[in-house]
């Protein structure tokens, strides 16, 4: 059975995106970690609480399959901490598929992880250009899947991204 950890922050994740993922996965009985910067609470943009199990800091990289970061607004704030991006890298590194979505693939591109990649991100000014800096192909489909990577643009998209993620781990 596969394993995966999703990552949300402490603040402002976007609920539908992680109830989403979470839900398909949970369907095909994938094994699943909560982690964020604290085992404290969570609580996304619409006041969906979530428990972590895990902090970031705790996630072994050869324990799981994948990474997923789920976007919102509070996702930037995993810019500040270096274990989240050194997480990113980590899973890069092993070759191990990572998962980002809404404003999320900025952290990729932040890690160094996008470059040549074809990604999409929350289609924003500030989004794209974060991207852009990262050297990702910025497309503006709304998920995409570009080797170990996949990438999708918000809320919306979050049934996709749930699906190709899936898709992934039964490869």
């Amino acid at each position: 059975m596969a394993k995966v950890v999703i990552i949300v922050a402490q603040q402002n994740f976007n609920d539908k995106e992680f109830s989403i993922t979470k839900s398909v996965l949970e369907e095909s009985e994938i094994d699943i970690d909560i982690a964020s910067i604290t085992k404290q609470e969570c609580v996304g943009m619409y006041g969906l609480k979530v428990s972590p199990n895990k902090t970031v800091g705790d996630i072994v990289t050869e324990y799981y399959d994948a990474l997923i970061i789920i976007g919102g607004s509070g996702s930037l704030e995993l810019l500040k901490y270096p274990e989240v991006v050194n997480r990113v890298k980590s899973f890069a590194s092993q070759n191990k598929l990572i998962a980002a979505i809404c404003l999320a693939p900025i952290v990729l591109a932040k890690a160094g992880i996008l470059k040549g990649i074809m990604s999409t991100v929350f289609p924003t000014d500030f989004a794209i250009s974060a991207l852009k800096q990262g050297d990702a192909h910025y497309t503006d489909k709304h998920v995409v899947v570009d080797g170990n990577i996949i990438t999708a643009d918000g809320p919306d998209s979050a049934l996709g991204f749930a699906k190709e993620i899936l898709k992934k781990l039964k490869e």
